[in-house]
């Protein structure tokens, strides 16, 4: 790409970091080379091994907030192996197990970010990749060899558990876990309705099985009915477009999780809970309306929620670990990234792509 690349650190070049971004709204990824930061002293630096590709990164590598800052390198699940510790760190250290999601940085001093809740900083999270963080530089994410986070934001994948699974789990697994203990749908014998089977959705389905919930899954797509009813272990498919189908449900569902950023109805979703019951939103579409009367008089509980904070991500991570639950994924190099984000643009996907960084990025 005709790029200078970036002078050898003291350190024998080891802040030089490969990567693919993007470099303007076409959205299209190829080789480019930078300088992360060097290891301060509460920082980690781990070589990334596996990163999962996420519709935010589409969203971003293709400005469609407007916001897009390039060379944009992408990539916010990422997983990998700890190479250097600052002196000041205690909970890492060389070779161990490591996740990094969502987000890098946060004020560290207001309410939410003492309980371990720093997505809803006060003063704003500071995003993995196209944020800006603290000392004004832009973050550039994990389609990359490498990364350095400060230990707070890093979170420990237990050994035995896959790096290649523990990806998506960064923000798929924790946008929907995070909601479900919010709300309390760790409730064995419950009813759960999921709504979208995508990288998302099909979390829910396994999180809620993994809680002894009774799952229904919601698709506009009958071809998604086997892998729902066989593969995930849903108890039920409903056809959301199937006016019977729906009926038969009303009142019927104590949690809904609407994973869909599609613009789609919410009344019809709404009448199928219990009265009292909690529908949690985690899609983005693009307005959600509603009638006032479906909402009171079933005295029902519209919730968002949005990935999670330090927190309940460890206490995810180990959850599924515990409980083997794993993604279902498909791992591919870094070259078929550009076809991946298209993939994943056409809802082709069953139902996470994975980076294989380790194997790949040379």
């Amino acid at each position: 790409m005709g790029e200078s690349k970036p002078p050898m650190s003291s350190l024998g070049g080891e802040d030089e970091c490969l990567s693919w971004a993007a470099r303007d709204p076409s959205g299209l990824l190829s080789p480019h080379t930078f300088t992360r930061r060097s290891v301060a002293s509460d920082d980690v630096s781990l070589k990334i091994t596996h990163c999962g590709v996420c519709y935010a990164d589409v969203i971003w590598t293709r400005n469609k907030h407007g916001d897009s800052k390039y060379p944009l390198v992408p990539g916010h699940e990422i997983a990998g192996i700890v190479s250097k510790v600052g002196s000041n760190v205690t909970r890492f250290k060389v070779g161990d197990h490591v996740g990094v999601g969502t987000y890098v940085n946060s004020c560290r001093e207001c309410d939410y970010c003492e309980e371990g809740q720093e997505v809803s900083c006060v003063k704003g999270q500071v995003f993995t990749f196209n944020g800006v963080d603290y000392d004004g530089s832009v973050t550039k994410g994990g389609y990359s060899s490498h990364i350095v986070v400060h230990e707070r934001y890093c979170y420990k994948i237990p050994v035995d558990y896959p790096l290649e699974s523990a990806a998506p789990l960064l923000c798929a697994g924790v946008t929907v876990y995070a909601p479900m203990m919010r709300h309390g749908m760790n409730q064995p014998g419950k009813s759960l309705g999921v709504i979208g089977l995508g990288g998302l959705g099909h979390m829910a389905v396994k999180f809620g099985k993994a809680f002894g919930l009774d799952v229904t899954v919601f698709s506009t797509s009958i071809s998604k009915k086997e892998e729902a009813l066989n593969l995930l272990g849903a108890n039920n498919f409903v056809i959301s477009s199937d006016l019977d189908q729906m009926k038969a449900l009303a009142k019927s569902l104590d949690f809904i999780i609407d994973t869909a950023s599609g613009d789609h109805a919410f009344d019809p979703y709404m009448s199928l809970l219990k009265i009292a019951g909690t529908y949690v939103l985690v899609g983005f579409p693009s307005e959600i309306k509603i009638q006032p009367a479906t909402l009171n008089l079933g005295m029902r509980v519209l919730a968002g929620s949005v990935s999670g904070g330090t927190k309940v991500t460890q206490e995810m991570l180990d959850f599924c670990a515990a409980h083997k639950i794993y993604p279902n994924i498909e791992v591919i190099p870094i070259q078929k990234a550009n076809e991946a984000l298209e993939r994943v643009v056409n809802k082709d996907i069953k139902y996470r792509f994975v980076i294989d960084i380790e194997n790949s990025l040379k």
